[in-house]
């Protein structure tokens, strides 16, 4: 369903484009006749108002009134034709008509590319492909949300993601709706389906032909409301025997000019109600709302194709290549990953290749893209990372709920991948092998696990399953060195010393080496983003929250120098004009909610990076309440000059703080538990949370929270499921 979206977007993208910003050209124009056409009440009559405009245009030959309610009379006078305005609750004439020369070029180019019946052709093909695209973004974005009830929570991902996701459900149902009627029309211009199977052409009758009686007095157009008036013929001046041509929203009838007699009337079958209905929603001629409607969703299509070609270069660009990938139609073997970070993918490459040296036939994808079924695989080995402390990574939120409709039985074996120092060490992993269980598949091996990508812990999971399939199986992996850029260091600040927790405070520069046309360039990163960062030596990343965006011009973090941690050792030896391999990995996942609600804000220790990037950013003074802990204030209080000038300048609404190391200290979970009536009014409020710091604090954090949040009957998996409660722990 992915690929069929993506791939209809990008081939079709020009074509729907072109579509549908005329369609939002033309959307304007029932609004623009809303607000200059005359309107007429309904006590003005067919008969009466033709009277009137007889006795002012000798030579007139039919009245036209367009759904907007526009009165237009066409005349015939000595070989010269014109048309003219008329005032329909008076008759009288109001000028010159002249139709937009924009609209009708617009409405050409929109129906048929000005190409005939090819281009009528080419605009059904649009429609088709915009309906397409509206129902599999429409499946898709249900599945992504996690089910229908969850449509209309938040959106989650990096900003483009977001947009598109916003768009998508706010366009969806017009874009069904246009394109739907869009189709139709099409296949009723090339008569695939009726438009009218009346008898709306027959001759029209003869009329007596012995008198021709005043318009006005003819009864039976003294029985048609104007309203209800498309269009009148006049009979041939001097010819007596010839009638009246009436065609109203009811069908079409032909009055006799002596005696005012309806000589026959057929109305609108089945099939022309239809169309006009169908007409009236795609254009919403004389129904400005509906217009406006088609309008904003005509308008949401170029943004969709925008920010959807982003989404689908960014997910081409970090998925790696798999070459020599047997189809999972054919393959023994099927290898599901699940990756974050995308490291993952290098295990299953390795994994990959050691099963094709014994000569098996191997497919590689991602968890999400998880089949109904596999025709010929006999096993199925999972590759599973933790994001976070147990949930699902990006490529494998998914897999559960497809598993559900999984139909193969192959036996399979899971491997998780994550960090011992989590709580729910493999979490993920833990849920994928019980489903898997729990849908009868047969287990090759126990639950396996790789902690902090150990090659060597890799090394003996593939030893066991070489055992369990009876090949030598040997899998030595080295990961890849991941893309990195230099870094040169600018400013070191030294906190915690004195309490020993030393604390760097670093930012770096961009290298003269990778400077573009206006000099020395950093790549782009938001506050809260992570920066791998590769020590010497290594050859797994380190990962530390970004204090600083790159608009900041500079790269900011804070580096707590661990025990035997071989990057924090080397961050802190570092000295000003050194230089670091790093790269960004993005975290559009721990971002402050945009508007205008509160924000609390809790950290501990080097925790507090990111928020005070938050702080450092809040330009528009949304109300941001910090809680920040720490060991001594006169030794780590990190961010104390920058926090009071955002109190001064408004960009900080309150500072918080708790020390431990001091007479009375505690811990910041105790500073929110003191301050728990604030905490419920602002999340009353609307507040959102977000957490940064150590896993022991967050988990405390949690616990204060929740007690300060069940006399509102809330909780904190509550306030997750809305976006309301984001952790960034380690």
């Amino acid at each position: 369903m992915r690929s069929f979206h993506s791939l209809a977007g990008l081939f079709g993208g020009l074509l729907i484009i072109f579509m549908a910003t005329t369609g939002f050209v033309l959307s304007l124009q029932p609004l623009a006749d809303a607000a200059t056409t005359m309107a007429a009440d309904s006590s003005v009559t067919v008969a009466a108002l033709a009277d009137r405009v007889a006795a002012d245009l000798p030579g007139v030959e039919r009245l036209v009134r367009s759904a907007s309610g526009q009165l237009v009379a066409y005349t015939a006078e000595n070989g010269v034709r014109g048309a003219v305005l008329v005032d329909p609750q008076t008759g009288a004439a109001a000028g010159a008509y002249a139709p937009s020369a924009l609209f009708s070029f617009i409405t050409d180019l929109h129906r048929s590319f000005m190409l005939g019946n090819v281009g009528h052709g080419a605009a059904g093909v649009a429609a088709l492909v915009i309906l397409a695209l509206a129902i599999s973004g429409m499946l898709l974005l249900v599945g992504k949300m996690g089910g229908w009830r969850k449509l209309l929570t938040p959106s989650r991902g990096t900003g483009s993601q977001r947009l598109h996701t916003d768009l998508a459900r706010i366009g969806v149902a017009v874009l069904l709706l246009t394109s739907l009627t869009g189709v139709y029309m099409s296949a009723v211009n090339f008569a695939l389906v009726p438009e009218n199977a009346g008898a709306m052409f027959a001759f029209s009758p003869a009329s007596a032909g012995d008198s021709v009686a005043p318009i006005a007095s003819l009864e039976a157009l003294a029985a048609i409301p104007l309203t209800d008036l498309r269009e009148l013929t006049f009979p041939a001046m001097g010819d007596a025997t010839d009638v009246f041509t009436v065609t109203t929203k009811a069908g079409q009838g032909f009055v006799d000019q002596g005696t005012g007699a309806m000589l026959s009337f057929t109305p609108n079958d089945a099939w022309q109600r239809a169309y006009e209905f169908i007409y009236l929603l795609h254009t919403g001629q004389g129904a400005p709302m509906i217009a406006l409607l088609v309008g904003l969703g005509a308008l949401s299509v170029p943004l969709l194709a925008v920010t959807g070609t982003i989404i689908w270069w960014t997910r081409r660009r970090n998925t790696p290549r798999i070459a020599g990938n047997v189809s999972w139609r054919d393959a023994d073997t099927v290898i599901l990953v699940g990756s974050e970070g995308g490291s993952s993918w290098g295990f299953a490459a390795t994994l990959r290749d050691a099963l094709r040296l014994e000569g098996q036939r191997v497919h590689v994808a991602a968890m999400n893209e998880l089949r109904r079924s596999y025709p010929h695989a006999s096993r199925l080995l999972v590759l599973a990372a933790s994001y976070g402390d147990g949930t699902a990574p990006a490529s494998a939120r998914q897999f559960l709920a497809k598993l559900e409709r999984f139909a193969s039985a192959p036996g399979f074996a899971v491997l998780g991948f994550g960090d011992q120092s989590f709580a729910q060490f493999c979490g993920f992993a833990a849920r994928v092998d019980a489903a898997l269980a729990a849908k009868g598949l047969p287990r090759m091996l126990p639950l396996g696990s790789v902690d902090r990508q150990s090659a060597g812990h890799f090394a003996a999971w593939g030893k066991s399953l070489g055992a369990q399939l009876g090949l030598p199986l040997v899998l030595n992996h080295v990961a890849a060195r991941p893309a990195t850029s230099k870094l040169v260091l600018v400013e070191r600040v030294l906190y915690g010393m004195e309490v020993q927790a030393p604390v760097a405070v670093l930012k770096f520069a961009a290298t003269p080496s990778h400077g573009g046309w206006f000099g020395p360039r950093l790549p782009r990163f938001e506050a809260g983003d992570l920066v791998g960062i590769v020590p010497p030596g290594a050859d797994a990343p380190r990962y530390y929250s970004l204090a600083s965006a790159s608009r900041d011009g500079m790269l900011e973090i804070c580096v707590r120098k661990q025990s035997g941690g071989l990057c924090s050792a080397f961050l802190h030896s570092l000295v000003p004009g050194e230089t670091i391999d790093s790269f960004i990995r993005p975290n559009p996942d721990f971002r402050p909610r945009a508007g205008r609600r509160p924000l609390i804000l809790i950290g501990a220790g080097a925790g507090v990076a990111p928020l005070a990037g938050f702080v450092r950013h809040n330009r528009h003074r949304r109300p941001v309440h910090l809680f920040f802990g720490g060991r001594d204030p006169a030794s780590d209080f990190l961010y104390r000059d920058d926090l009071q000038t955002a109190l001064d300048e408004g960009r900080l609404t309150s500072l918080n703080t708790r020390f431990s190391r001091v007479m009375g200290g505690g811990y910041v979970q105790d500073l929110v538990m003191d301050e728990a009536d604030s905490v419920r009014r602002l999340v009353s409020q609307g507040a959102q949370i977000m957490v940064c710091g150590g896993r022991d604090m967050a988990n405390g954090v949690r616990a204060a929270i929740e007690t300060c949040l069940a006399p509102l009957g809330l909780s904190v998996d509550g306030l997750k499921q809305k976006g309301l409660y984001l952790e960034d722990a380690y």
